[in-house]
């Protein structure tokens, strides 16, 4: 995560920063880029960019929870309650929606299909089984969403399918 110097900058510098690493890392996977097209681009010295980020990884991830943040703003989510299929459904479908119509969408793509098994692996939060499987199809499906956009509609209907089947019993 960014430094308290980065924190610390003027609104509009850090702007300029941030969209640097989103031209970056919009257009380059994390293992081709480069420092010197960030620091030319934002108009920064190279050891400013260390005064501000540890290194290539650290800005990247900076950037992209900047990103998860700003979609999922709005977007409603219960992550320890079990929802209906439908609610689900609506969540990543609205997601989605959300990433289509951003300025990060080619950075999501990009992290999709190529950043995040670079990334370390985080344990996920201790959740029960089902709502651990809810996750893990919902982010296949806005993957292929993004990687197959002409077959959204089949996709998130496969997904709607899916997620009805596992909670069909558990109104019970």
């Amino acid at each position: 995560m960014p430094t308290s110097t980065f924190e610390n900058l003027n609104h509009e510098k850090q702007q300029k920063i941030e969209q640097a690493l989103l031209h970056e890392f919009s257009e380059h996977s994390l293992a081709t880029a480069q420092v010197a097209r960030i620091v030319k681009e934002a108009g920064i010295a190279r050891g400013a960019f260390y005064k501000y980020f540890a290194d290539l990884k650290d800005a990247y991830q900076y950037l992209y929870a900047k990103a998860m943040r700003d979609i999922h703003q709005n977007v409603a989510t219960a992550p320890h309650q079990l929802m209906s299929a439908q609610d689900y459904f609506e969540q990543t479908r609205e997601f989605v929606q959300k990433v289509h119509g951003s300025r990060y969408y080619d950075l999501i793509k990009l992290h999709l299909r190529c950043n995040e098994g670079m990334l370390p692996m985080r344990p996920i939060a201790k959740i029960p089984a089902l709502q651990w499987t809810i996750m893990t199809i919902n982010h296949e499906a806005i993957k292929e969403c993004l990687n197959f956009p002409t077959e959204q509609t089949m996709i998130l209907q496969r997904l709607l399918q899916a997620l009805q089947r596992l909670l069909e019993n558990e109104g019970d």
